[in-house]
């Protein structure tokens, strides 16, 4: 006998409720406008990648290397992100340590699923990065967002003490920060370290902006810290240091308990990044002579782009520290952060109001990657619109 189950009358299947409300961060800012407007929107670098990244690149390809290899990356490029590290960042891993990711935001959910479970809650120092939230939200954790201190975007130390309870499991740090251009100091990071050592918390450090600093003091990563090594995930990747943002390359190391889960969800999802890619990025993590390059560029349009923005009215421009962002506020031009983006885009130039995120209301992102002479133009019609 057989029973007969009919579908509902009309209709489709409904998707999983998990993503009703998921935020989608900055993207509806980021949509390519008419080639008439100026962009200081996007995160990526103005600069071509090394050339002898793309001939790796072109080699593997021709040297056939287009078949399934170890899931981490090879253990050429695992141990040459180990060298790095020690060499650049005082952080020492080993080689079995490193998993190599497609693109650090994929290293970024592995760290979220690895340090939480449903119902856990993760700090964030806000205003952070548009995508952290989501993410944590499509996983199930319970971001808490903790701001910074207004003046300069440092974290509040004692707010992040204030901000734990028995659900939390994981502090993010994320030094120089997308979008306030903040580089905390070794102080800071340790009293946040000492906040994890004393309540046994995870710390995922962003550090994909790590060689982006123009402050008199370094980068420091939470896991060179005393209390660090035992309980940081760094994140980092290829996409801002050397202009490899569509290549998709990101790593992630920390903790052997922590990699071996960060193996098994490579396993379970991405397998592992493309193989002829994998001896290009480890090119790409020697060519410091593109690195020095590209940053002198950075802080010269830095400069070209701080000091025009602080010429406008209403506009208050803290010095960018690290990253190529200037996080302006714009309270002064009486206007909200999107009405001053959508005037702006009306004159010309397209930015991110951060109300769009935790705690930046108020603000606006503009990105200094691009171009000088986008930024001169853009500066012009800012005036135009502001001023004249």
């Amino acid at each position: 006998m057989f029973i007969s189950i009919q579908p509902p009358a009309g209709g489709m299947p409904e998707i999983s409720s998990r993503y009703e409300g998921l935020g989608v961060g900055f993207a509806p800012y980021l949509q390519p406008p008419g080639p008439e407007v100026i962009r200081w929107t996007v995160g990526e670098p103005g600069f071509d990648t090394p050339r002898s990244v793309i001939e790796a690149a072109i080699k593997g390809l021709e040297d056939g290397n287009t078949k399934y290899t170890r899931g981490a990356g090879s253990m050429e490029l695992c141990q040459a992100v180990s060298d790095y590290l020690a060499k650049h960042h005082s952080v020492e891993v080993s080689a079995n340590d490193v998993v190599i990711t497609p693109g650090a935001k994929q290293a970024l959910l592995y760290s979220f699923l690895i340090t939480t479970m449903p119902g856990d809650e993760a700090i964030l120092l806000a205003p952070s990065w548009a995508s952290y939230e989501p993410m944590l939200d499509l996983i199930g954790a319970v971001p808490v967002n903790v701001p910074v201190h207004k003046e300069n975007f440092h974290p509040d130390i004692d707010a992040i003490r204030a901000a734990v309870t028995d659900k939390t499991r994981m502090i993010l740090v994320n030094s120089p920060c997308n979008p306030t251009g903040a580089v905390f100091t070794p102080e800071e990071l340790q009293a946040i370290v000492d906040i994890a050592v004393e309540y046994d918390l995870w710390i995922v450090s962003d550090e994909i902006y790590a060689r982006l600093v123009w402050m008199d003091y370094p980068h420091v990563s939470p896991y060179a810290l005393p209390g660090g090594a035992e309980r940081t995930l760094i994140v980092n990747g290829w996409s801002k240091t050397w202009a490899m943002t569509g290549m998709r390359l990101g790593f992630l190391t920390g903790p052997s308990n922590a990699m071996r889960a960060a193996k098994k969800s490579q396993a379970n999802s991405a397998s592992h990044v493309p193989t002829f890619m994998m001896h290009a990025a480890a090119v790409a993590l020697g060519c410091d002579d593109s690195v020095e390059e590209f940053n002198r560029e950075y802080l010269k349009r830095r400069e070209i782009m701080t000091a025009g923005l602080s010429e406008l009215p209403g506009l208050r421009v803290v010095e960018p520290e690290g990253a190529f962002y200037v996080f302006v506020d714009i309270t002064d031009t009486g206007m909200t952060d999107i009405e001053f983006a959508d005037g702006a885009l009306e004159a010309g130039v397209q930015l991110i109001p951060t109300s769009l995120i935790t705690g930046g209301e108020g603000f606006v992102r503009i990105s200094y990657a691009t171009d000088e002479e986008a930024i001169h133009e853009g500066l012009r019609r800012l005036r135009a619109w502001l001023v004249d």
